[in-house]
């Protein structure tokens, strides 16, 4: 999750700027709801990000726009559309390899030999879905070498358009590129469209997962507490320093003993009072 800075929308029509007072309390408002750092400096990018609202709406000032949103009818109508329009998702297929380099070389083995037949994973901040469907190939490539081991996917998001997105499981081609041929044909189906250049995952992955909506600032997770595996990578850049440490420690409720924490390689624990050790540079284990 992060706000995205290239490609900004500038509707020559449609000319107005936000006062520091409005930009004010709109950074206060997201940083306390979903704690996005919105420091004096994206000003002008939350002006651009907001802007389509604000022709959505058919408003001509964001002063106008700020006291719809925290009105009791803009919080139930208008709140979840301007958390999708200034939040963004970036993913990738198979990001950071090296995190399912360890399921496939430190977990699986361990589970194998233990006997466990059912993997429960978490993608906390799952964007558009990429991180979710490449847990499932991985894992499906290896019960090849283990036919009773079950599994399950669940991906949470703030950003109910990335979600459904997610859930929909249609991509272009050109994301997938960096998928092995082999691994690409046998877990993706191709448009029959020959304009049309996407793929879907095929339904058994889909079966799955499971996709909710997720606040990390909610006080507690509507999640089970039993995970053995969590991806939270890439979100923690976006919190200051109390708000991570916050975020892991409901995260680390919700991994069982034993479990796995994946963090994105520019992100770190360090000085947190965690029940966490760290076994690789990224990769950490609940005690």
């Amino acid at each position: 999750m992060q706000l995205v800075s290239k490609g900004l929308e500038h509707d020559q029509s449609f000319r107005t700027t936000m006062s520091s007072k409005v930009f004010r309390k709109l950074s206060e408002f997201i940083n306390a709801y979903c704690g996005i750092k919105m420091p004096p400096e994206k000003k002008i990018l939350l002006e651009s990000r907001l802007n389509k609202r604000l022709r959505h709406l058919n408003m001509k000032s964001y002063e106008e726009y700020c006291d719809f949103l925290f009105s009791e009818t803009g919080k139930r109508q208008e709140l979840i559309h301007m958390i999708d329009v200034v939040t963004t998702n970036k993913t990738d297929f198979f990001r950071e390899a090296m995190h399912f380099d360890f399921i496939r070389d430190h977990i699986f083995p361990q589970y194998k030999e233990t006997k466990i037949n059912k993997i429960s994973i978490w993608s906390a901040g799952c964007s558009t879905g990429e991180e979710v469907y490449t847990t499932c190939m991985v894992l499906e490539e290896l019960r090849e070498y283990w036919p009773g081991i079950d599994y399950s996917v669940t991906g949470s998001d703030i950003c109910s358009q990335v979600l459904e997105k997610a859930a929909l499981a249609v991509y272009p081609e050109e994301r997938t590129m960096i998928i092995p041929l082999a691994i690409k044909r046998k877990y993706f189906l191709k448009s029959k469209s020959t304009t049309d250049k996407t793929v879907r995952i095929i339904p058994e992955l889909r079966g799955k997962t499971n996709f909710i909506r997720l606040n990390f600032m909610d006080e507690s997770f509507d999640l089970p507490n039993n995970f053995d595996i969590i991806f939270c990578r890439n979100v923690l850049i976006y919190f200051d320093n109390r708000t991570q440490e916050n975020v892991i420690k409901k995260l680390c409720a919700k991994l069982k003993i034993g479990g796995f924490l994946f963090i994105g390689h520019s992100e770190s624990l360090t000085n947190m009072d965690l029940p966490l050790i760290q076994v690789k540079p990224t990769v950490f284990r609940k005690i």
